[in-house]
């Protein structure tokens, strides 16, 4: 399976506008809306592209409710808007 990381990118801001400000998604749920069937394969490059757009300000990656950094996170993440969003 090959989903591009800009259809990933499409994908995850969609579903994070969708949402109100104050809540947030699980990264396993932008992998099931591109994937049923094969979402788990999927949550490597999900990840990737949610390091990628927390780092330019369009995303916040939390854990339990604060801000952490993505890349050094272990555990359960989850997706909220960014300033860039709720601007």
């Amino acid at each position: 399976m090959s989903i591009s990381a800009d259809k990933i990118r499409t994908t995850l801001l969609a579903l994070v506008q969708q949402r109100r400000p104050d809540k947030t998604l699980c990264p396993s749920e932008v992998a099931r809306a591109l994937s049923a069937e094969q979402w788990r394969d999927l949550m490597p490059a999900v990840r990737e592209v949610g390091i990628e757009l927390a780092a330019q300000g369009q995303i916040v990656v939390t854990q339990k409710g604060q801000v952490v950094d993505p890349r050094t996170a272990k555990g359960p993440i989850r997706y909220g808007q960014g300033k860039r969003l709720s601007e």
